[in-house]
């Protein structure tokens, strides 16, 4: 206890005494407590408890509520609570007040439902087994808040307010599964059908963790691989995420939503990716490109295709990094598609792109006004850009504000030397905002 603060281990301290003084009846002679249930659940808690992402553990504890006494029905939780993995120290001391907390939230959830009036069989007991979910729900995060107050000092309203709506969905989704043990339990089935629930809930809970986790390696994946390209060329340094971002804002205009927003929220992200493949010379060039420099930077939605060909999960995000420079009218790279030839998600980032490069700081420009730029974008449409996203972004920007990332202090004292506050933006520039003319390179920014 020596790492918490005094008011931390009074608190702690106080929990558990009270925990011990609520179970306290089971262990008096003629309590009448039934052990062998107590035991069974009880080994079972502690089996989820060491394999929390397989086990769920929450329709256990609501089961021992449902068919103990008050006094029996949190000792279900001890044994799990002392003997679950400890990761962040001090180890014991966490392992205590877990227990004191689930005797006090499950004691309670009990009386609750042997208070509330209703049947014990099903559908009757629904009633008291939705109070019975809600007050534990409520004491958990009741006591967590008291813990975050003590120990952490933040203020009693926040900590509270911030846990209490997010508490009551679990109760409410385990719920069912725990009162379906109880009614199972005094079922000519017995315990042995009523611990069957758990093995629909364990394989559900498997697959939901494995999802998790290979959402969280997609993330690190791009992660990655944008920050090497930022790494590469510093001074745009952000404008992928920033892309990604407005490519989201034109695709809830748009009805998309679920898994193809997610996949185009990695194609707006990692549409420069195929800069890895281009000399570093050339991306950070501050003058006009030479006709092979600029056939060079032309590769980069090629490199990028070849290089995220192998990742199953992006899946429609690779047509985005192949064809984000394409123009309506034909005129772009690296095949020329027009219309509707080009892909859906590639007409999108080409809008993010050319958006962000506009309301972007550069070492050659300053940053353009984000109305200046909507109207860059709609006198490019028809033409470059899908007016389908170019109305999208400015319909989803009257109700979402824009924050262009202030350049780094070195690029701002290049642009002071580069751009005088009276001269144009440099037209003959590969990345030039102005996205039409014929001084431009193809494709608008990149």
């Amino acid at each position: 206890m020596g790492a918490l603060p005094a008011a931390a281990r009074g608190y702690i301290a106080c929990v558990v005494l009270a925990a011990a003084v609520c179970a306290l009846p089971a262990v008096r002679p003629g309590a009448g407590v039934p052990w062998g249930a107590v035991l069974l659940l009880a080994a079972v808690c502690a089996v989820c408890e060491r394999v929390p992402r397989c086990a769920p553990v929450l329709p256990v504890l609501l089961a021992g509520a449902f068919l103990l006494p008050p006094a029996a029905a949190g000792l279900v939780a001890v044994p799990g609570a002392l003997a679950g993995r400890g990761e962040l120290r001090p180890v014991w001391v966490r392992r205590l007040w877990h227990a004191g907390q689930y005797v006090l939230a499950g004691g309670l959830a009990a009386e609750v439902f042997s208070c509330v009036p209703g049947g014990r069989g099903f559908p009757y007991a629904l009633l008291p087994a939705l109070a019975a979910g809600i007050v534990f729900a409520l004491v958990m995060a009741a006591l967590d808040g008291g813990a975050l107050v003590t120990a952490e000092g933040r203020p009693p309203r926040s900590a509270w307010r911030g846990r209490l709506p997010g508490a009551l969905v679990p109760p409410l989704v385990h719920g069912p599964a725990g009162l379906m043990m109880a009614v199972l339990w005094h079922s000519v089935y017995g315990p042995v059908a009523a611990l069957l629930v758990l093995l629909p809930l364990s394989i559900s809970s498997w697959v939901l963790d494995r999802c998790r986790r290979e959402r969280a390696a997609h993330q690190a994946t791009v992660r990655a691989l944008v920050q090497a390209v930022d790494l590469k060329d510093r001074y745009t340094r952000g404008h992928s995420e920033r892309v990604g971002r407005a490519s989201v804002l034109i695709a809830r205009e748009l009805g998309m939503s679920g898994e193809r927003l997610e996949a185009l929220r990695f194609a707006g992200i990692l549409h420069d990716v195929g800069k890895l493949g281009v000399p570093t010379r050339v991306l950070r060039k501050d003058g006009p490109l030479t006709p092979e420099e600029r056939r060079v930077i032309e590769l980069h939605p090629e490199y990028g295709h070849e290089m995220v060909r192998g990742i199953g999960f992006l899946d429609e995000a690779r047509a985005a990094i192949l064809h984000h420079h394409e123009r309506l009218d034909g005129s772009g790279y690296p095949y020329g598609l027009t219309g509707r030839q080009i892909p859906e998600f590639a007409r999108v980032v080409a809008v993010a792109d050319a958006f962000d490069a506009m309301t972007s700081t550069r070492s050659y420009r300053r940053a353009r006004p984000v109305p200046a730029a909507l109207e860059e974008l709609d006198r490019c449409a028809g033409t470059q850009f899908d007016p389908r996203m170019v109305e999208a972004l400015s319909r989803a920007l009257t109700h979402h504000r824009w924050h262009p990332a202030p350049p780094p202090p070195e690029l701002a004292a290049q642009v002071s030397r580069n751009v005088p506050s009276d001269h144009p933006d440099r037209p003959d520039h590969p990345d030039h905002p102005s996205v039409a003319g014929p001084a431009r390179r193809p494709g608008g920014p990149g």
